[in-house]
């Protein structure tokens, strides 16, 4: 079985079936810049967040790994995508490590409200897309309107078979 990784707390304040409104609590992540395509970026920016949290820190630290890892969408994306891992909620920025390499930065993020749209399977650019679109419909249906980009949100280690697999599309909104 293996224990459940810790995850964002929210509230949730709508629900729809797959369809879900939350609003997050403020957060602490580790993310890093990739510019390559959408599963090129996805894999390198997952390597190197995992190299920091693995101890490649100046204190040598292990944090624990946390889900879900957050990416940029491959929907009109210019090549250039954002990574991150939210780190545990027990940590706070003052005393978590600073990362070996300039290129993974620990901030403080506030995504606010949040649409989210829940798939399962494999996240490839392909999914993504379709699962994108149908969020952007509902949004429209039900007048929320869109305030950032959109983000997919992938829960599972790499091992987890497609049937068990939880991936969101995210977007923040208004």
């Amino acid at each position: 079985m293996g224990s459940e990784l810790e995850t964002p707390a929210y509230q949730l304040i709508e629900k729809d079936g797959q369809f879900e409104i939350r609003k997050y609590d403020p957060m602490i992540i580790a993310i890093t810049e990739i510019n390559s395509n959408y599963r090129e970026s996805t894999s390198t920016g997952f390597r190197r967040i995992a190299n920091y949290i693995f101890g490649e820190n100046d204190q040598n630290m292990e944090i624990a790994m946390t889900a879900p890892v957050i990416s940029s969408s491959p929907v009109n994306n210019d090549g250039t995508y954002d990574v991150a891992f939210v780190m545990p909620s027990k940590h706070s920025l003052s005393n978590l490590p600073d990362p070996n390499y300039d290129n993974v930065i620990v901030k403080e993020e506030n995504l606010g409200k949040i649409a989210i749209l829940r798939f399962g399977g494999w996240a490839t650019e392909d999914k993504v897309i379709k699962y994108q679109k149908k969020l952007e419909m509902i949004l429209i249906k039900k007048r929320y309107p869109i305030n950032g980009d959109f983000m997919v949100a992938q829960y599972n280690s790499p091992w987890a078979l497609p049937p068990f697999r939880r991936n969101e599309i995210m977007v923040p909104i208004k």
